[in-house]
């Protein structure tokens, strides 16, 4: 069997996670920015692109050099085995990008890939002329730092946060793979409460659900390299099958889901019936200063409506004292709040534990977390 070196990239400041993810798979990783290494065989890139919960793509580096003249991008990317992944009439769209490097012009970067690789499957399969690209999709990059220039081919497709159980958003929605990173970076064990006070399309309770019944995130759409002649279609229905295997269907969760707006929650439960958690989560309309619970040990994430997104600042603030009043009671609670006010604890009137940078989108956030007290230890 072919062992392939991989890629899992994702979004800036969770590139720790994926690599977390990625070990606990078995795999074994070296943390970049941005991305994540680690090599395998196709049955390989089939379980991390239906396991992933936090990562963006699987990707494939077909080749890794140094170039600082476009004969050298041309001369090197040619001398890459194309004919090994791209078929005859392979459909090979060419996208790019550079940083801090000689070959700073993207679009002649993209050209000159592309006419390299159609070069080599000319020479291979003896074809003159353009190339047919009828068949199956196969995205090239071409992506050039400090001089290095890497190659790669995407297996994804549409990206791995696009589970398929969203039918409507909201207005400022969180991606999938981001919500399930605010879930995994809280101390969160699937015996203990979980609670979004500003839940919107019910994201976050989704992926904590998802997460506590350790169903793979990808279960219920397909990928891209499904379609490739090359990729077995037996292997696909091997990792879905051990996949299914895997999950917990029976552990009882508690996950609570609140927002002020009705409509929202509507949306919120019919999201989770699409991703089959329908029974799993209670949603409830709810005012954030209503929220009151006799139960200890739980977890709070939020992702307020800020600024930039939905309310206006002086509402936002608002929001930000409210939630400290209500939260600050619950002293065995741990809070994680995200937003992207970097003032957030003046107005919510008390310190982080700890703060994490992150983006959301192109959008600097911050993650505010408030620690609970810790449940007493059992004795044997």
């Amino acid at each position: 069997m072919t062992t392939y070196d991989l890629l899992a990239t994702c979004a800036s400041g969770i590139e720790a996670l994926v690599g977390k993810e990625l070990k606990d798979l078995g795999y074994e990783t070296q943390v970049e920015n941005g991305r994540v290494r680690f090599s395998g065989e196709l049955k390989d890139i089939a379980r991390t692109n239906l396991w992933l919960r936090t990562a963006d793509r699987v990707k494939i580096i077909i080749g890794e050099f140094e170039a600082k003249t476009f004969d050298e991008l041309f001369e090197k990317t040619k001398a890459l085995p194309w004919d090994a992944y791209l078929p005859l009439d392979a459909e090979f769209p060419v996208s790019g990008k550079s940083h801090k490097s000689t070959l700073y012009s993207v679009p002649d970067c993209q050209a000159i890939t592309k006419k390299a690789i159609v070069d080599k499957l000319s020479t291979v399969y003896h074809r003159r002329g353009r190339l047919p690209e009828t068949g199956a999709k196969y995205p090239i990059e071409v992506a050039i730092l400090k001089d290095k220039v890497l190659l790669t081919m995407d297996t994804t497709g549409p990206s791995l946060f696009k589970r398929g159980y969203r039918t409507e958003k909201g207005g400022a929605p969180l991606k999938e793979n981001m919500a399930a990173a605010l879930v995994m970076l809280t101390n969160w064990r699937k015996d203990r409460p979980f609670h979004d006070p500003t839940c919107g399309s019910g994201t976050i309770p989704i992926e904590a659900a998802l997460i506590g019944h350790n169903i793979a995130p990808g279960f219920n759409r397909s990928f891209l390299s499904e379609d490739w002649d090359w990729f077995d279609e037996a292997i696909w229905e091997q990792v879905r099958t051990e996949a299914e295997a895997e999950a917990d269907y029976d552990v009882e969760l508690n996950i609570t889901g609140t927002d002020i707006d009705h409509r929202m929650i509507e949306i919120a439960k019919r999201n989770a019936v699409e991703a089959g958690l329908g029974d799993t989560i209670q949603f409830k309309q709810m005012q954030l200063a209503d929220f009151t619970t006799e139960e200890e040990y739980g977890v709070i994430v939020a992702n307020p409506p800020y600024g930039e997104r939905l309310l206006d600042k002086e509402q936002a603030f608002e929001l930000y004292k409210q939630m400290g009043e209500v939260f600050r009671p619950l002293e065995t609670w741990s809070k994680y709040i995200l937003t992207s006010d970097l003032d957030f604890e003046e107005h919510y009137g008390q310190k982080a534990t700890k703060k994490r940078k992150l983006y959301n989108g192109y959008l600097r956030t911050d993650y505010f977390q408030y620690w609970g007290k810790r449940p007493p230890r059992k004795n044997n």
